[in-house]
């Protein structure tokens, strides 16, 4: 596998690769971006030739970069997919993030292959499946609990070259397990499984029971918080993770930033008092500001379902950023409004505030601290850019800022800086001077000076001048942990000399750990090939391609049926599998009623019905795992469209609902 077993891996998001070089500088040891296609976010693309760029960059600190390859593929887009993989691998690219399992069928370059969390990776068998298969990492589902990734990481950690197990430890989550959602492609033809999902999920619902009574209404109903894993960092170590995935592909470069100085800083303390434990790239990052989680677009934190289920798990109120507690209104007056809080404001921020059901928002042209009022808090005068927002906002109400500016301001500017820390040596040859510099990763490299040298007059500060003179690497990618002088004896040496010495030995150790680094190559499958551990497989496979359909085979699968996307399903199906439960979120559950730890016998939940605008779906509850179905119809224009493609297919592929005659 690519990580040894006490490397860990901060992977951090990257929309473009200017964020990619941020997040590297602010901490991440590896970063995932998206190519110019297939990669599950259709505003999030990239060419190849700037990927290479960051890839250069990555690894110089021998960070890794994953592109995103991981929509399902037609069969017309497989030879392009094919041609892209290999345009990825000859940028340096060091592994992909995939979900089609066709891609294994290809004829591809030696890349590693990482089981993107669409695979829906929640069980032992599955995991040791993927790993056993030829997937160097793999992405467990969000809503697996600790002991649940202690388990699965043992499972696989019992075969040969295990893969490292991947987690998701902060950003937005999808309320469905992750590649069994497709409400969004029944209802509008955009499929979340081919990169173009249309958020169903943020939509508000109205919830009613068996009998038409109202459980809740014009509600967000399957919008979940943001994950938020800070506090289980080393749990999730401890269970076998090695690589924490932050997620957020679309997020601006501030949140970069953030979000992954903070993960930094928590991991780093980790490894202070854990010395079997060590980040999984090399330098270390100094962090100009102080990271804050709040600061940046979340929809309140949560930690899921790592420390079990608990009830507080949805932003049902909006999906939108509420930011933090600010203060309340003091007075509302034409075109301002003052607020009290004991925080410090500016021009530019951006307020809001609950109005009904509503999160009323809006920016702040000017703010003028006017004085303070009982008890200490400051008084400001905010004039905001629409004074029409004013309307309803009364004294007392409570205030959020969901824009912090001079914070933001902050992070526009030079906000880390990461450099390897090396130990030099200065030394005397018979022909002048050499300087050898050697980081932590073995890598060394030696520049030499033709000079004439001369004893010093003042042997002490001469000594103290050399090492000041070597030790100066502050504009590279390097700083001193030490500097040694092998000398006869004190040399005077000209400031130009040491200079010119130490940026050629720089350039070549540049040079040299662009040289040492191994790309990761890909994974043998076991031989013989392992058996996935079902036979029969429906539509939620997401089978979409001949070549899947042959490495199901191949792996001992007997009926496969195609793909959703496929308009094979006519009838009502489960359009979106969750382990989000209304019937708990609202004291409904007869697990609850009933006192039952665990199932113990049968508990049975009666259907709900779910309502948005002109959409209707009925809610199923299996109440033995712990799920909630959403269950619909494709719309009928949509079942007759062709399957989304640019091109149409030229190999058709027959599926079987079941066992063909031999």
């Amino acid at each position: 596998m690519s990580l040894l077993p006490h490397q860990v891996e901060l992977l951090s998001p990257a929309k473009n690769i200017d964020i990619g070089r941020e997040a590297i500088l602010h901490g991440a040891d590896a970063v995932y971006i998206g190519g110019p296609s297939f990669g599950a976010r259709h505003n999030a693309c990239n060419s190849v030739a700037d990927i290479a760029q960051l890839v250069q960059f990555a690894h110089r600190y021998h960070a890794r970069i994953f592109t995103t390859l991981n929509t399902i593929l037609h069969d017309a887009e497989l030879d392009a997919a094919r041609t892209l993989i290999w345009q990825l691998y000859d940028a340096g690219v060091d592994a992909l993030i995939v979900q089609d399992m066709g891609i294994l069928q290809m004829d591809l370059p030696p890349i590693q292959l990482h089981a993107s969390t669409q695979c829906d990776i929640r069980d032992a068998d599955k995991a040791r499946f993927l790993s056993d298969a030829g997937f160097s990492q793999i992405v467990l589902a969000r809503e697996l609990t600790i002991p649940q990734i202690a388990k699965i990481s043992q499972v696989v950690a019992e075969g040969a070259d295990p893969a490292a197990i991947e987690y998701f430890i902060h950003g937005a989550l999808c309320v469905a397990f992750s590649g069994q959602c497709y409400i969004s492609h029944a209802d509008t033809g955009r499929s979340a499984n081919r990169g173009d999902c249309s958020q169903a999920c943020r939509l508000p619902y109205t919830l009613t029971d068996e009998k038409g009574g109202v459980v809740a209404f014009d509600k967000h109903l399957l919008s979940m918080k943001d994950n938020n894993q800070s506090a289980n960092l080393e749990a999730l170590l401890d269970a076998g993770v090695r690589s924490l995935k932050i997620e957020g592909r679309y997020k601006d470069v501030s949140y970069v930033k953030n979000i992954t100085a903070h993960y930094r800083l928590l991991l780093d303390e980790i490894f202070e008092r854990r010395p079997e434990l060590a980040p999984a790239a090399s330098g270390s990052s100094e962090i100009f500001f102080t990271p804050d989680p709040d600061k940046t677009f979340h929809r309140g934190a949560t930690d899921y379902f790592a420390t079990g289920r608990k009830q507080d798990i949805g932003a049902f109120d909006s999906p939108k950023f509420v930011g933090v507690q600010l203060g309340t209104v003091h007075q509302v007056g034409d075109g301002w409004v003052d607020i009290a809080t004991a925080e410090q404001m500016s021009n530019g921020d951006g307020i809001n505030f609950m109005k009904k059901r509503d999160v009323v928002g809006m920016q702040l042209n000017t703010v003028k601290q006017i004085g303070h009022v009982p008890g200490g808090d400051k008084l400001w005068r905010c004039v905001p850019n629409d004074p029409v927002l004013l309307a309803g906002l009364k004294p007392g109400t409570d205030i959020s800022r969901n824009r912090d500016h001079a914070w933001e301001l902050a992070l526009l500017k030079k906000s880390a800086e990461r450099r390897i820390g090396v130990w030099a040596t200065l030394a005397d040859t018979a022909s002048g001077l050499t300087l050898t510099l050697t980081d932590a990763d073995g890598c060394s490299a030696t520049a030499a000076a033709n000079v004439a040298l001369e004893p010093a007059k003042d042997p002490a500060r001469a000594e103290s001048s050399l090492r000041d003179a070597v030790a100066k690497l502050g504009n590279t990618l390097f700083y001193a942990h030490d500097v040694a002088l092998q000398l006869a004896q004190p040399w005077f040496v000209p400031a130009s000399v040491i200079n010119g010495l130490r940026r050629d030995a720089v350039d070549k150790l540049e040079a040299a750990r662009l040289a040492a680094w191994a790309r990761p190559q890909r994974k043998a499958e076991l031989h013989p090939a392992p058996r996935f551990p079902e036979q029969n497989l429906s539509y939620l496979a997401n089978v979409y391609n001949a070549l899947a359909w042959d490495f199901y085979k191949k792996h001992g699968v007997e009926v496969i049926e195609p793909a959703y996307e496929a308009h094979q399903e006519e009838g009502e199906v489960s359009l979106m599998i969750t382990k989000h439960c209304l019937r708990f979120s609202y004291n409904l559950c007869p697990k609850q009623a009933k006192g039952v730890k665990g199932v113990m016998g049968q508990v049975r939940a009666d259907p709900m019905v779910l309502k948005s605008g002109d959409e209707t779906y009925t809610l199923k509850f299996e109440c033995r795992p712990c799920e909630m179905h959403v269950m619909g119809k494709m719309k009928k224009h949509i079942l007759k469209t062709p399957p989304p493609s640019d091109i149409p297919a030229t190999a058709p592929i027959t599926f079987f609902k079941q066992r063909p005659a031999s």
